[in-house]
């Protein structure tokens, strides 16, 4: 008998002196072998067919089965021959085979809870709901005494109730636990707790949670782990301190699921606290909890600990290599991404999915397009062209990078467009300014049945802003709320004052900003004063530029905004005051930062950056386009030049 499957070593002993007795070539069983084929030497084999996959020899197990001698026919021994037929059913069902399981099933003289278990549990691994619940509701109606459901169906039943849509299920078979009388079972309970979390039902998980009697520690992972991937992570937080307190000791489950929820407040100090109990235990180790420990520091902004525990890690995974890219990209270190990136091409290391859409997400004008394309190629070379994440990042990419055409044509070969997918074509048309394409692309997003998120609404806004369609942006706006029940950020607010600002409307704007419900924030208060710069108004800017100071005493910005507009309105005097105030606050201004790209290299300067190998050549060439660009007619616009600079200096 020729099998694909190893599974020799898997097998208890006796089972090689079984073969012993054959040769290869014919069947592994003897003549007469009652002595060794017993039930439970067959049921033994069967479990590890139907682990292994091992469809064939498990066929072949049950042709031999039905040819074998009457003590293995229900009539002799009810009890054994049942324990086999049932091995037989868990084997098809685990095989994937549950055509063939159902045949077995229906000839089955006298059937048991566990036989309707393994169906059940069959249709259910496979995603069959409809077959699974027919199959519970079938047994739940039997009124054999064998046939009872137990615990082990409502703990299946419950594993399959894995979204909203499953919420009353889930209700149901809570129901089904009292009378029963399994309220008591504390696997009935982790199941019901876990099942309603990911209902999205977190009062009802947290009342099983509270109700139990006994608890162990999957119960507390499992309301630990059910409100941080709920983004409770305060309450989860608060309950990890009390198991903590009590006799149940944490596992790394339970640490994975604190450190989640310490991510999710960005509580640096709680997580490092965590991270000093597991190096006590000596936990650190595990690449799960290093993934974790690296995505908290990245997301509280401790780039320095995220890279420690890269550096000291002893092996590292497509997770922990996605993480610290992720985490340099969110901390505004692009570019250092992009080399680790380079850096694990090179070396030869596996490339998934999730690191090139990683790394798709830190490009951005100043990155290079050629690389940019060249990760494409990779894409195409490891068929990543299909992935969602993937290809909304390839859209964002090329539109970041000015190559509109490009995100286009990723976005029209995509054969799965999700939500993502059509936000970013929004947004890249929005980005370059064609607030009439990326309208268009919302009316086929509608029509394709997508439903718009927050961030397709922000695009829009966005898109109205830079096309001066104010009435069409409010009319999103009030959609946003009315039509899909979304509730605006600030950051759509702040679209909305730059929208009407852009337009001229500034009184519009302010009064728009003063009718706003909620804590106004520092976004829309910058809006406004950027478009009072535009249009040189500074008495309204004066207005926006001190309500901003209040929201953000930090920012150099609305002291560098006033000071353009004094310069627009040639106001000497009131733009010094502005940069005085700005030193006295000790508040720096951020350096504006040009960059170009030559042969694939990509060169970044500030003003008056002479650090560059070739810089006295750079500065030869810019004095001579500026000479060319003079003779041409260009007249500098000096307003914003700082009026303390000597005339020299300004030409």
């Amino acid at each position: 008998m020729k099998s694909g499957r190893k599974f020799n070593t898997h097998l208890p002993s006796w089972v090689d002196s079984l073969k012993s007795k054959a040769p290869i070539s014919q069947y592994p069983f003897p003549a007469t072998s009652e002595s060794v084929l017993n039930h439970a030497h067959l049921s033994s084999l069967l479990s590890v067919c139907g682990r292994d996959g091992n469809l064939h020899l498990g066929s072949s197990i049950h042709a031999r089965i039905i040819k074998q001698p009457p003590f293995f026919s229900f009539d002799s021994s009810r009890r054994n021959a049942l324990f086999v037929w049932n091995s037989l059913l868990s084997m098809y069902s685990k095989c994937g085979e549950l055509q063939d399981a159902i045949k077995l099933f229906d000839r089955m003289p006298v059937r048991d809870t566990v036989s309707w278990n393994s169906m059940i549990s069959g249709f259910l691994r496979n995603r069959d709901f409809d077959a699974g619940f027919r199959f519970f509701k079938q047994m739940s109606e039997s009124r054999t005494v064998y046939s009872r459901f137990d615990k082990a169906t409502l703990t299946t039943m419950l594993s399959a109730c894995d979204g909203p849509e499953f919420s009353s299920v889930s209700r149901m078979i809570h129901g089904l636990v009292f009378v029963g009388g399994f309220e008591r079972e504390i696997t009935v309970g982790n199941a019901l707790i876990t099942s309603y979390f990911k209902c999205g039902c977190f009062c009802q998980g947290r009342q099983v949670f509270d109700e139990m009697i006994e608890r162990n520690v999957v119960t507390w992972t499992a309301v630990i782990s059910g409100l941080a991937q709920n983004e409770l992570y305060e309450d989860g937080l608060r309950l990890f301190a009390q198991m903590r307190g009590g006799s149940v000791s944490p596992n790394t489950l339970t640490y994975l699921s604190s450190l989640m929820a310490c991510s999710g407040v960005q509580a640096l100090a709680e997580g490092r606290k965590i991270h000093g109990l597991l190096w006590k235990l000596g936990m650190q180790s595990d690449l799960c909890i290093e993934s974790a420990l690296m995505d908290l520091y990245s997301k509280c902004g401790s780039l320095e600990g995220a890279w420690q525990i890269f550096e000291s890690a002893e092996e590292l995974d497509g997770v922990s290599l996605t993480v610290i890219l992720v985490a340099f990209a969110q901390n505004g270190f692009e570019e250092e991404a992009i080399q680790i990136f380079t850096r694990i091409v090179t070396l030869g290391i596996e490339v998934d999915a999730n690191m090139v859409s990683a790394v798709l997400g830190v490009f951005g004008v100043g990155t290079s397009l050629p690389l940019g394309k060249q990760i494409h190629s990779l894409i195409i070379k490891k068929n990543f062209s299909q992935n969602p994440f993937v290809s909304n990042g390839l859209i964002n990419m090329y539109s970041k990078c000015g190559e509109l055409h490009d995100s286009l044509q990723v976005f029209y070969e995509m054969t799965q467009k999700n939500s993502i997918s059509w936000n970013s074509v929004i947004a890249a048309f929005a980005r370059h300014g064609d607030g009439s394409r990326a309208l268009q692309f919302y009316e086929e997003m509608r029509v394709g049945g997508i439903a718009p998120t927050d961030v397709t609404f922000l695009s829009l806004l966005h898109a109205c802003s830079h096309a001066g369609l104010v009435e069409k942006g409010m009319e999103f706006l009030v959609s946003m709320t009315r039509d899909h029940r979304l509730s605006p950020r600030s950051e759509h607010y702040a679209c909305v004052v730059d929208m009407l600002g852009r337009a001229g409307l500034l009184k519009e704007a302010k009064n728009f900003i003063e009718g706003l419900p909620e804590n106004r924030g520092v976004l829309v208060w910058q809006a406004l004063l950027g478009a009072c710069s535009i249009h040189g108004d500074s008495e309204m800017g004066k207005f926006a530029a001190d309500q901003l100071i209040l929201a953000a005493p930090a920012s150099s910005a609305p002291h560098v905004l006033m000071a353009n507009i004094y310069s627009a309105e040639g106001k000497w005097k009131e733009r010094a005051g502005a940069i005085k105030r700005m030193k006295e606050k000790g508040v720096a201004k951020e350096v504006g930062v040009s960059w170009i790209e030559i042969d694939k290299q990509v060169s970044s300067f500030v003003v008056g950056d002479k650090l560059h190998p070739q810089a006295d050549i750079i500065f030869l060439e810019l004095s001579r386009l500026l000479k060319h660009l003079k003779d041409e007619g260009y007249v500098p616009d000096k307003r914003c030049i700082l009026y303390y600079l000597d005339q020299d200096k300004k030409d």
